[in-house]
């Protein structure tokens, strides 16, 4: 879902990117200053993936700005460095590197009342769950989204304007919802489709259960209709969770299932089985028509994945994972690892 862009192929761009994450800490420091101080958040990773007897090595750098503006005004961004080591072509021996950078959002919210945000720039896009809460490498239990990812979430980010916020609370229920407008952009980190739609959830808090329904409409080219739904189930006083989500395009659909149980029973979260997180996804696509645009498998294909992450101390985690893959179009395995660490700190020291 990241749009990586190879810095190898344009190597002043190294430059630019750091002057301008340096000029834009400079302008924000001074206007700032005597309010809410500015946090930089994230995470650095690194993963391992093989694939066919193939391993590929991924060091990732992810970090997050969130700096106020003022009471209304909050500016917003995640950026991902990234690094790829994979093996060489047949034939040859060792391994080649490439590095990429990707932009997931960068946006200016509004806050307009406490039931309105309104949002502007480069924003992640509101179809389904996965996109906006689960793509962090902090976050995800998996180090591969679902195969559903992109549909109606097109290139994952949008280029216009959103609405979004509460529509009602109360301690029953709330309906929270989100919608927006995109524009064609065909900036290598600004890239979009012209697309429409939105997202309406309602949460049960004493249930801790969510379900929403979305919708998307691409509006360049040959127009398609999105549809999706998706429900999340939190128990109270438990380590398990469940989160689901299904789509539908013009050329195919599927779902994916997925829970985890962290161990926290037995001898707290902080002892040394309380800190282990078995997860298990199940997700199945099914192709109607031929599409070579929408990135989801060519044929009907099911997937399961297991994996088993481990908790350690000062915001560090462990993720291994397994899958099997089965398909008209041939049968794999991917095995994954990882280690993430979680970083949070102020920009400078507050009041």
């Amino acid at each position: 879902m990241w749009r990586l862009l190879n810095l190898n192929a344009y190597p002043h761009r190294r430059i630019l990117v750091a002057v301008t994450l340096l000029m834009s800490s400079l302008l924000i420091t001074p206007h700032v200053a005597a309010q809410d101080t500015p946090l930089i958040s994230g995470g650095v990773g690194f993963f391992t993936s093989t694939n066919g007897g193939n391993t590929t090595y991924v060091p990732t750098i992810s970090p997050v700005l969130v700096a106020p503006l003022g009471q209304h005004l909050l500016v917003e961004s995640r950026a991902n460095l990234i690094e790829l080591f994979f093996p060489k072509p047949p034939g040859q021996s060792g391994y080649t590197s490439e590095p990429f950078l990707s932009l997931a959002y960068l946006q200016l919210d509004y806050l307009a009342t406490s039931h309105l945000t309104v949002v502007g720039g480069e924003f992640l896009t509101p179809f389904g769950t996965y996109n906006e809460r689960l793509t962090p490498i902090w976050i995800s239990n998996f180090q591969d989204a679902p195969l559903i990812t992109s549909l109606g979430t097109g290139t994952g980010s949008s280029v216009g304007g959103m609405l979004r916020g509460s529509a009602i609370s109360t301690p029953k229920f709330s309906i929270d919802y989100a919608a927006y407008f995109s524009t064609e952009s065909t900036n290598m980190q600004f890239n979009a489709e012209r697309s429409t739609g939105g997202r309406v959830s309602i949460y049960l808090p004493e249930k801790r259960l969510e379900l929403g329904t979305s919708y998307g409409r691409l509006l360049q080219g040959t127009q398609q209709n999105y549809f999706g739904a998706h429900a999340w189930w939190e128990p109270a006083n438990t380590g398990f969770k469940l989160r689901s989500e299904y789509a539908h395009g013009a050329h195919s659909q599927g779902y994916w299932v997925e829970t985890d149980y962290r161990l926290s029973r037995f001898g707290g979260d902080q002892s040394l089985i309380g800190r282990l997180e078995p997860v298990f996804r199940w997700q199945q696509t099914f192709r109607n028509s031929p599409d070579p645009t929408d990135g989801l498998p060519a044929a009907d294909t099911q997937r399961t994945d297991f994996g088993l992450d481990y908790h350690l101390p000062h915001e560090v985690r462990i993720n291994t994972s397994y899958a099997r893959q089965f398909s008209s179009t041939g049968n794999h395995n991917v095995w994954e690892t990882g280690i993430v660490y979680r970083f949070l700190f102020p920009t400078w020291k507050g009041k």
